[in-house]
């Protein structure tokens, strides 16, 4: 089960959003990790066949899925980061649409919907009408519609935008459980969606990949320290004026920070592991002197 991207470019206008990719991806969990902005949705409709690239290539076990076309499709789940729907439908109504949609047998899709909907959590709310539905609802109902056709490789685009936490772990939760023997490419810019799901992340920044590897390799990799000290009020301008700061924290002693630097800031700097927010913030994040909130 191998997804082979090789040198994928695609511009719109004066703005080149994917700059000449390459990466091959395998049974398991990946995150696509970046900025709004970055070119994560583009990249991610080439893949599901929505868009042509302006070059390079993407093969299905070999074969070029432009070329396989409904043979490629057949073998795809994707939830986009909006997907359409009548409000009036319910539930299970919805799903047996797609399927229908998707060229599922009845019996199967009435059988399989019935599935996805307790895997989801939402069988005992079935009959309910979509319009009707919370953000979190609507977007189980959108991974249970992508997941009928039981695909080999899934596809999701931002798929935790606008969930509160408790939706956000229980989404996690979700995909950790589908993600047996299938390809799943995860697309976000909250870092805690894939830190523990994923095995292999690849960070996404001005339409090139920056960065690959697990988890480990990447705070691994890191160039500068992290770094925890408290220092006064007063002394909070000289700090973000100078350092990188990912994070900032009242004290009773005063104010504690989060220090990317490359050197030990003061004295009573304390070295820290670095985490996966940790790599973010240095590839995508504030530099020294932007603003900051105080918690």
């Amino acid at each position: 089960m191998l997804l082979e991207v090789t040198e994928l470019t695609k511009a719109f206008r004066d703005t080149m959003a994917v700059d000449h990719i390459s990466c091959t991806l395998g049974n398991g969990v990946y995150g696509l990790l970046g900025v709004n902005g970055a070119g994560k949705t583009t990249f991610m409709r080439m893949l599901c066949t929505l868009l042509l690239p302006d070059s390079g290539a993407i093969r299905w076990e070999g074969s070029d899925i432009f070329s396989m076309g409904g043979a490629y499709r057949k073998l795809l789940g994707y939830l986009p980061q909006d997907f359409g729907y009548y409000p009036d439908f319910t539930i299970q109504d919805y799903l047996l649409y797609i399927a229908s949609i998707k060229g599922l047998r009845p019996a199967y899709a009435k059988k399989h919907a019935e599935q996805l909907l307790q895997q989801v959590g939402l069988w005992d709310i079935r009959k309910q009408k979509m319009k009707k539905l919370s953000g979190g609802m609507k977007r189980r109902a959108g991974i249970a519609q992508a997941m009928l056709n039981d695909p080999q490789i899934l596809i999701l685009d931002e798929p935790t935008a606008g969930l509160d936490p408790r939706e956000r772990i229980r989404f996690r939760n979700l995909i950790s459980e589908i993600a047996d023997k299938r390809l799943v490419l995860l697309s976000t810019h909250i870092v805690s969606d894939i830190e523990y799901i994923a095995g292999e992340i690849l960070l996404m920044k001005d339409g090139k990949l920056t960065l690959t590897g697990t988890t480990q390799e990447l705070t691994a990799s890191m160039p500068e320290q992290v770094w925890r000290c408290t220092v006064q009020r007063e002394q909070l301008d000289h700090y973000l004026q100078h350092y990188q700061v990912s994070n900032i924290r009242n004290t009773a002693d005063g104010v504690e920070l989060r220090i990317l630097s490359a050197s030990c800031p003061m004295a009573e700097a304390v070295p820290e592991p670095a985490t996966l927010e940790d790599v973010f913030l240095y590839h995508f994040g504030e530099k020294a002197g932007a603003d900051h909130d105080i918690l």
